[in-house]
């Protein structure tokens, strides 16, 4: 059978009012999931697993991957108006996000990143379902050396992250690592800086920890300087804004934005291991490099369009990328594909090639599935954009109190016991000193989560290659991508002598 027929058979297989009723149900609960801070796709789909059991394996896999899409996308609604990310997927999209709300724009920051999510889903999901096979062949010769140079070249874009001052970055960046280092060694096996406490074998979920960072943090931090009469909140009119709040000059505007991060989100997602919680700020920051109007419009982070389009386009698109390892090796590539991966198996289907030979409907039947849950997101988001909108008329004092116990709830659900709560706490208490302290949080992040994969990359390959660092530097896709991150990192600690010579070169004309 050609593709499009497989193509066809399986919109055939989802087209029925049973698939159709999933799928809304699906998407709606995936979108609450998304935005409300604690709880995320993972989740949503591991309490709705028992329910698959007595389904079809299409049926089931129809309902999962209406949450995984919801989910990834609802993160967007908490991280623009109330600065949480509501996923790890949605970090960097608080950083314009919520200055367009400040800025009396809330229908326009939702608009645009609903759309770009829309598109990036569906993006990576054609892409996923011509050239599936082939893409897994090339990922599949990425070893150790290759993830450990990987890593190295998305640490150096904490110095591009450093809000102008790259020796707090940087030390934002190594307590990130420090924290991670928490928990079990992955390569010996022995607890690490646990200090007796059991509880801290795991190490700390990286929820807890997001959740923590920003949304505690958060919370603090406009406890602090809130008053109990703050009751007066500016609301932003939704009169004479139509369709999703933005013009199609400012749509057709993002569009490079709007490739480059979808091939970002698609590329990283591929990799097993990195996922969406690193995708969105890679998206973030390249297009925070390569801004060319932010002497015109200011900078990315000051509220720009552009910042939630990268972030938003990157984290959907990492949703098509992720599938790819699953089904073509039975590779998951983070926490919430695991969960699909176990799916997959209790429903009797066996990801790799052969999964695309024997149950053919059953992978075209996902594909089509991912295509039309996005656009049920779209219009549900659509349509919700007014009330959205209209959470920001609730006084802080009262919607600041819902959001910490929904906090604190989604602290306990990750393990069923209070150390995940006192983590969320603790990291809360850090990020709001963070904030005190003018120390940029998203380098915190990104060591959080690069740090580990570079660390165990670099060991394993030194245990491979018997101590010599050599096959890091003669690894054809290694070398290329350390050679890149020296060369970013020249290109950002000569940035200010290359300024003051273009300053001089005007002053004296």
């Amino acid at each position: 059978m050609s593709t499009l027929q497989l193509i066809g058979g399986g919109f055939a297989t989802v087209l029925t009012p049973t698939g159709i009723f999933l799928m809304l149900i699906g998407v709606a609960v995936g979108i609450v999931f998304g935005a409300l801070p604690g709880l995320s796709a993972t989740m949503a789909i591991a309490l709705f697993l028992p329910v698959t059991y007595a389904m079809t394996s299409s049926n089931a896999m129809t309902l999962l991957m209406a949450l995984f899409i919801g989910a990834i996308s609802g993160g967007l609604i908490s991280a623009i108006l109330l600065h949480i990310p509501g996923t790890p997927s949605s970090v960097a999209t608080c950083f314009d996000g919520h200055p367009l709300v400040k800025k009396g724009q809330a229908a326009k920051a939702l608009g645009v990143g609903v759309v770009f999510s829309f598109l990036g889903t569906i993006f990576s999901t054609l892409l996923l379902m011509f050239i599936a096979p082939q893409i897994a062949r090339v990922a599949i010769n990425f070893g150790n050396f290759e993830f450990f140079s990987i890593a190295i070249f998305s640490l150096t874009m904490i110095a591009t992250l450093s809000s102008g001052n790259m020796v707090k970055g940087i030390m934002a960046g190594v307590i990130g690592f420090m924290f991670s280092t928490v928990g079990t060694d992955a390569i010996e096996g022995t607890a690490r800086f646990t200090f007796g406490q059991t509880a801290l074998k795991g190490g700390f979920d990286m929820l807890a920890v997001m959740v923590g960072l920003f949304a505690v943090g958060e919370i603090i931090s406009a406890a602090e300087t809130s008053r109990h009469n703050d009751e007066e909140v500016t609301q932003p009119s939704m009169k004479g804004i139509k369709g999703f709040g933005f013009t199609m000059k400012e749509f057709w505007s993002q569009g490079w934005n709007a490739v480059r991060s979808a091939l970002i989100g698609m590329g990283i997602g591929i990799l097993p291991g990195i996922g969406g919680g690193t995708s969105n700020m890679m998206a973030y920051t390249v297009a925070k490099n390569s801004d060319k109007h932010a002497d015109e419009l200011g900078p990315l982070g000051t509220g720009r369009i552009d910042g939630v389009v990268a972030s938003e386009t990157a984290n959907n698109a990492t949703i098509g990328g992720a599938m790819v390892p699953l089904l073509t090796l039975g590779i998951p590539g983070d926490t919430t594909t695991a969960m699909l991966l176990g799916a997959l198996t209790l429903h009797g289907l066996t990801p790799g090639p052969l999964l695309f030979q024997n149950q053919a409907d059953v992978v075209y039947g996902i594909f089509a599935a991912m295509l039309i849950a996005s656009v049920i997101m779209l219009f549900m988001e659509f349509f919700g954009l007014r009330v959205f909108v209209k959470l920001l008329s609730i006084p802080k004092y009262i919607l600041l109190p819902c959001v910490f116990v929904l906090c604190v709830i989604g602290a306990y659900a990750l393990k069923n016991n209070m150390s995940q709560v006192i983590a969320c706490l603790i990291f809360g208490a850090l990020g709001f000193a963070f904030k005190k302290l003018d120390i940029p949080s998203t380098p915190f992040i990104l060591g959080f989560i690069l740090g580990p994969l570079a660390e165990v990359n670099y060991r394993r390959g030194m245990i491979r290659t018997k101590g010599s660092f050599g096959p890091f530097l003669t690894s054809p896709i290694s070398a290329i991508f350390l050679a890149i991150a020296v060369a970013v990192l020249v290109l950002y600690a000569t940035k200010p002598l290359r300024q003051k010579r273009k300053a001089a070169k005007v002053a004296s004309k």
